[in-house]
């Protein structure tokens, strides 16, 4: 493991609610070093979705900082936050959003067109390869399966070899035997390229396959950070 990648410190999310305000997350601190991984467990609204947010910069706390590759996210604005997002981070959702007037290979060279890589073609179809769609880069996501969908996910959030690699119930939709690749594929790519791992997850197989494991209960800490 190498130097710290990402930290928070007693990281808070307070929201205004009918019953007046409502503490999502309490006191939450971390420390995760580059190529490590980190599943994040709780039932449903105990707050994982909203850390990950938060850790990803996608959202502020009402308390506490968050160091993303050595800048505090709460000292940037909007446009610098989603800077530092386009160079440090990638993301796999639940619901894969891929755009449908895409075919897998454009989805894939999207975000290195967008930055520049004059090699986004060449990139993107060796990283389909590397999830076994080679054979599928002309087909849209409306032909794909849920299981290649969420592999085009996958290689468009690597694509950009991001140090960070965040992912919000990355099997959710999947059956098991699918959602079991899609796991292994995560891992290999994290071991290959050092990428950080958090994930969101209600899958405890998942989540153990882990290096780290918190779990959350109403906002709080219950599971305190492994090793």
């Amino acid at each position: 493991m190498g130097e710290s990648i990402l930290a928070a410190r007693n990281l808070s999310k307070v929201v205004p609610s009918e019953e007046g305000t409502l503490t999502i997350l309490h006191e939450l601190t971390l420390d995760l070093a580059a190529g490590d991984s980190l599943a994040i467990v709780g039932a449903s609204g105990s707050g994982k979705s909203t850390l990950l947010g938060l850790l990803a910069g996608l959202d502020l706390p009402s308390a506490g900082s968050v160091m993303l590759a050595g800048k505090d996210l709460s000292q940037l604005d909007e446009d610098q936050r989603a800077r530092v997002r386009a160079e440090h981070v990638g993301f796999v959702f639940q619901s894969f959003q891929l755009l449908d007037s895409l075919n897998a290979l454009e989805n894939v060279m999207l975000p290195l067109e967008l930055e520049g890589n004059p090699q986004a073609r060449e990139r993107a179809s060796e990283l389909l390869q590397r999830v076994g769609l080679g054979h599928r880069l002309s087909h849209t996501p409306r032909q794909l399966s849920g299981g290649e969908q969420q592999r085009v996910a996958i290689a468009r959030a690597f694509a950009a070899q991001p140090d960070v690699l965040f992912a919000d119930e990355p099997t959710g939709n999947l059956d098991s035997h699918t959602g079991e690749r899609i796991s292994d594929l995560l891992f290999e790519l994290n071991r290959e390229r050092g990428t950080t791992l958090v994930l969101v997850t209600h899958d405890e197989r998942l989540a153990h396959r882990c290096r780290r494991l918190i779990r959350l209960d109403a906002g709080r800490l219950v599971a305190p950070l492994e090793p």
